[in-house]
């Protein structure tokens, strides 16, 4: 991923009005990031956790997505990530997104189970361990990254839709 600036990541959502974008908190490590090794810049909000975002390119176009955690905590347990397929131990959660447009608008939304620190792309690429039990796969990383990228652009593309 090419590295982004605050205001590319702002003007790239497409699920909250501009207003909230301008209010959501970026993370200030920018410049410290793996961009190298990122499919989406993913970040949990410090100041609310309930809230995380996401901005990647799909379809030729930065899109940023934002997204936010059920209220309450239950049992921390075993899941599997939608997107990278990494099986952690209480790492994992539902995430929902507002549909983007007249259907967010109207209160649709679109829930998946997400890596709670949004470390995908470095957890398929072996940089990262996950706290889970360790899978093997026959993959290769490129392979494992090909596979996050589908899955990320099915998710995006699910947000997106009009109808």
């Amino acid at each position: 991923m090419e590295p982004l600036t605050e205001p590319q990541i702002r003007s790239s959502f497409v699920n909250c009005t501009k207003g909230e974008a301008a209010r959501l908190g970026v993370p200030r490590d920018l410049a410290d990031r793996p961009w190298d090794d990122l499919d989406y810049l993913g970040w949990r909000d410090p100041q609310a956790l309930a809230r995380a975002y996401l901005v990647t390119v799909h379809d030729g176009v930065r899109r940023g997505i934002q997204l936010r955690a059920p209220s309450g905590t239950g049992a921390r347990q075993q899941g599997m990530c939608s997107l990278c397929t990494t099986v952690r131990s209480g790492d994992v959660a539902l995430l929902v997104a507002p549909r983007a447009g007249r259907a967010g608008k109207a209160g649709h939304t679109v829930g998946t189970y997400i890596c709670s620190d949004l470390a995908c792309s470095l957890l398929v690429r072996d940089k990262l361990v996950s706290g889970g039990p360790r899978t093997y796969e026959t993959l290769t990383v490129e392979e494992k990254v090909e596979r996050l990228r589908r899955n990320l652009d099915a998710f995006v593309a699910r947000v997106l839709r009009q109808d």
